[in-house]
């Protein structure tokens, strides 16, 4: 650290929650995860005919309430499981598309709620509902948007900017997203197969997850204790293409070495990877040629849990985190559902069973449409 520079302060994650197709809270998600099937299925929310996949991760029962949209009902049902925030935390949304089923109903001439499209809808009605004071920030940066809302957030309370913030992503499965990624020949025919050589495309899904931060300093005082402590965060684009990765993978090797740097740590420190791990063939072979690089062919284990709850897209990353802080926890590393016959180079690094872990630092990335990457770096907390 150069003279005079001021440090960083410590980032706790003291509380997260997920709900996606595979369940309806963080443990119920983890367990479906560990189970390694697959909560993919086929579609009954509108008429498949016309494209090219039947099948997708949807929550089961997912209603709208009367004319507001899916992700409303999404994020009624995390912030239920929310065990309280500070007043003052600010708030900051992650979604690619928000509301955008409403504009599907206006189409079809049913009532719909135009206060839920807009993307900055989510936060608002989140720091509305709560009470929070903080303020409200909004990020979309395709699937890459809640990672970088992790990112956002912990730079802001390492800095000293604020005490506590609290991100929350969401996503819901609409026929505008089906039928664009199917007119993108994007599509798996079946469950995706992250990984696996015979993979065709993704799954999408839809869901959403709550991640509060706090500054080490303000969870003391609050008496919170960390699930988990975010040590490094990087975001990097690679501006190769606007809907394909870059092949050699150079943005996503810079948000992850940048994030490395940042905690502080070694490459050999890494005990795990949650990877992007869409099941399209260009991610999936990017990630692999990143993360050799990244490691100089010492690669540890990597997991994608998309075979499981299909592709969040907005809501991936948070999800992902908070899936992260039980693999730490429960020193596991997750089977990657639909995985069977290795891609080269996922050959003895990703597998179809749970597997232990001996370490306490997870690198989780996401990668998105415009080149754009980003990398979080958790440690698992010692004894507070």
């Amino acid at each position: 650290m150069e003279s005079g520079a001021v440090p960083l302060r410590e980032v706790w994650i003291t509380d997260a929650c997920a709900i996606t197709a595979a369940g309806d809270s963080l443990e119920a998600t983890w367990q479906k995860v560990i189970s390694g099937t697959t909560a993919i299925g086929e579609i009954d929310r509108f008429p498949t005919q016309a494209y090219r996949s039947t099948v997708a991760a949807t929550i089961r029962g997912l209603e709208a309430v009367g004319p507001g949209s899916l992700v409303s009902t999404i994020l009624d049902r995390l912030l239920g499981q929310l065990n309280g925030a500070p007043t003052d935390a600010l708030v900051i949304a992650a979604t690619t598309k928000a509301g955008i089923d409403n504009l599907e109903k206006m189409r079809r001439g049913l009532a719909f709620d135009p206060g839920d499209i807009l993307p900055s809808s989510i936060g608002e009605k989140v720091a509305a509902k709560l009470g929070l004071r903080g303020g409200v920030m909004t990020i979309g940066a395709a699937c890459a948007s809640s990672t970088i809302a992790v990112a956002q957030g912990a730079a802001m309370i390492s800095s000293g900017s604020v005490e506590s913030v609290l991100i929350c992503c969401a996503d819901a499965m609409t026929e505008f997203l089906f039928s664009g990624f199917s007119a993108l020949q994007a599509l798996s025919g079946v469950a995706c197969k992250p990984f696996d050589k015979d993979r065709s495309g993704l799954s999408p899904g839809e869901g959403g997850a709550f991640l509060l931060l706090m500054s080490s300093t303000r969870a003391r005082q609050k008496g919170h204790m960390p699930l988990c402590i975010v040590k490094g965060f990087g975001i990097a684009d690679d501006a190769f293409h606007v809907t394909a990765p870059d092949p050699k993978g150079l943005g996503l090797l810079r948000a992850a070495s940048n994030a490395i740097a940042l905690a502080g740590i070694e490459k050999g420190d890494i005990a795990g990877i949650s990877a992007h791990g869409t099941g399209t063939i260009q991610n999936d072979l990017m990630e692999l040629t990143a993360f050799h690089t990244l490691f100089d062919g010492d690669c540890p284990p990597l997991y994608s849990v998309k075979g499981c709850i299909g592709h969040t897209f907005g809501a991936a990353g948070g999800i992902e985190v908070a899936l992260g802080t039980k693999t730490l926890l429960e020193q596991t590393i997750p089977p990657t559902v639909g995985f069977v016959n290795p891609e080269r180079g996922a050959e003895g690094l990703v597998g179809s069973k749970p597997v232990s872990m001996a370490g306490d630092y997870l690198l989780t990335t996401n990668s998105g449409f415009g080149g754009i990457n980003a990398a979080i770096i958790l440690k698992r907390p010692g004894s507070y």
